[in-house]
């Protein structure tokens, strides 16, 4: 039985290395569509904001229509926009009479494709038979993590040996992945996520119960803890350490993301031996350091190190969540995924957003913010302990 699924495991894997690529690619051109385009980076800057709002309302809708239309569908439709969009920004900036105009489409075109597999891959690799579901859900994560640092690497060596001037030849060769791995998501195998005879719970039955706003609560804090500090650590490597922006996105967000899969590697090997609310615990506690150890060192080495550290610590974060409210509340189908996909966004933008609004108070203090966002991890800490003490909602 559990044969038959693995297809279908390797395929949702393949899409978190798929979301990576639609989220992560697009902001290594940036400054090749101000240099091409003659687009002010004040204009470019919009399009990180429009992709992660497309994917906050795709993430909102999704609850609403995905199990009308099926898995299946909805997740084939997610890699083919993802693919479309990333091809779009061959064609469109030529084809339109305005370049911004072409690349906020393809922009906005593969955000929903990303939305929509933020929403659905979570609950269709939790409804595969497998002897550990949180282990299986920390590996899962983790291929984000190995895609983000994959999507660097391979486009700066192809940048330094081609030439960024051919990066539509990369855009190209990126696409192919949403591309098959939609083709595969046609054929593999989809257990349904609410056994039968039972339907899943409503977004006015989950808003109900305590206990699923204190798992939104969890996922806001995951997704704040985990950016606060990941959007950051280019700047600090760079204006710390004096080194070029290369370098600097190489020992900044790169250490953070080979760290945050190690530790989803980590507990997706030995997940089995380990009680998930005592590594989210363990692990709220370890982020609360490395927040300490780059907001108070005097060295801008120890405060890097604490970046570095802070990925290790957040990696567990957000995949545990998911898996406590899978354990949690069994029933809470397409509705609960996509609210819980919504939570972790806002904390994605909330937590960056927070720091920058604090550092501002203070003359660009960074240090500050990145203070004054050690919330995040101490509230997570208490929605994990309070979660592990309620029964499971059925």
């Amino acid at each position: 039985m559990k044969d038959k699924y693995q297809k279908t495991i390797y395929a949702c894997f393949i899409g978190y290395v798929v979301q990576a690529v639609v989220n992560n690619f697009v902001p290594l051109l940036f400054l090749t569509f101000e240099k091409t385009y003659g687009i002010p980076l004040s204009k470019i800057t919009m399009l990180i904001t429009l992709n992660f709002g497309v994917q906050l309302i795709v993430d909102l809708l999704s609850a609403g229509f995905v199990d009308k239309i099926g898995y299946r569908v909805s997740i084939v439709i997610a890699h083919a926009a993802s693919a479309l969009g990333l091809i779009g920004l061959v064609v469109l900036p030529n084809l339109l009479p305005d370049a911004y105009t072409g690349i906020l489409l393809s922009v906005m075109i593969y955000a929903i494709g990303g939305g929509l597999i933020e929403v659905l891959i979570s609950p269709i690799m939790e409804s595969c038979p497998t002897d550990n579901k949180e282990k299986a859900m920390s590996l899962l994560h983790s291929f984000y993590c190995w895609g983000h640092v994959a999507v660097v690497l391979i486009s700066t060596c192809f940048f330094k040996i081609f030439g960024i001037e051919n990066w539509k030849i990369l855009a190209c060769i990126w696409a192919i992945i949403p591309v098959v791995n939609g083709m595969i998501f046609t054929k593999a195998p989809i257990a349904p996520l609410v056994e039968e005879g039972e339907t899943g719970m409503t977004i006015l039955d989950l808003c109900r119960e305590k206990m699923f706003w204190i798992l939104l609560l969890m996922m806001v804090c995951a997704g704040a803890s985990e950016q606060a500090v990941s959007q950051w650590a280019s700047t600090f490597a760079e204006k710390g350490l004096g080194v070029s922006k290369s370098i600097g996105d190489l020992a900044g967000p790169m250490a953070f993301a080979i760290l945050m899969g190690s530790a989803r590697a980590f507990y997706g090997k030995f997940g089995d031996k380990i009680d998930l609310d005592k590594f989210m615990v363990g692990s709220g506690l370890l982020c609360i350091g490395s927040y300490l150890l780059i907001s108070l060192s005097p060295l801008p080495q120890l405060s890097l190190l604490g970046c570095a550290i802070c990925g290790l610590s957040v990696g567990i974060m957000w995949p545990g969540s998911f898996s406590k409210a899978s354990a949690v509340m069994r029933n809470g189908g397409t509705a609960m995924f996509a609210l819980l996909a919504l939570g972790g966004d806002l904390g994605c933008s909330g937590g960056p957003t927070l720091v920058g609004y604090v550092s501002s108070m203070f003359s660009e203090d960074l240090k500050k913010g990145i203070l004054a966002a050690i919330v995040f991890p101490v509230l997570l800490i208490a929605g994990t302990v309070l979660s592990g003490k309620k029964r499971a909602v059925k």
